[in-house]
């Protein structure tokens, strides 16, 4: 593994948490904004531009991530972040999505995206959320 972040879901406010967060932490701040992104989007992520897809704090390498939720989501106390895991080849987030989603819920299958050769997220068996992203190659920011 590259390294295991924190990832934090907001309901329209991720840009003035991560912000504070920016502040708090003397750190770089990285925001994509649902405006931002390529491609097609969902009718929800176009009626709200100014949410935050992804926004990413570090200090030397990435500590804390974060996004808004799509409109009409809901955000509550257990399911406000996930553990995501940026994995260093196509086998290592095969083995540990198939391990970890044993008896879970997958909620997006492993798949490539426009920031990733491969993505996925799902529900442990415990209740945990987890992000497993594979960067494509040559890729500098991971993102989400």
């Amino acid at each position: 593994m590259k390294d295991v972040v924190t990832y934090l879901n907001f309901d329209g406010n991720c840009r003035e948490a991560m912000e504070f967060y920016q502040q708090c932490f003397g750190a770089e701040l990285y925001l994509l904004s649902f405006s931002e992104v390529p491609g097609d989007l969902p009718k929800e992520a176009k009626e709200a531009p100014d949410r935050i897809m992804h926004a990413t704090l570090r200090k030397g390498s990435p500590f804390l991530m974060a996004a808004d939720i799509m409109p009409g989501g809901v955000v509550q106390q257990g399911n406000n972040f996930s553990v995501m895991i940026h994995c260093e080849s196509p086998q290592e987030i095969e083995r540990l999505f198939t391990a970890l989603g044993e008896s879970g819920k997958v909620t997006m299958a492993l798949q490539e995206t426009f920031w990733a050769g491969r993505f996925g997220t799902l529900t442990d068996k415990f209740g945990i959320n987890w992000i497993f992203n594979l960067e494509k190659p040559n890729q500098s920011e991971p993102r989400p």
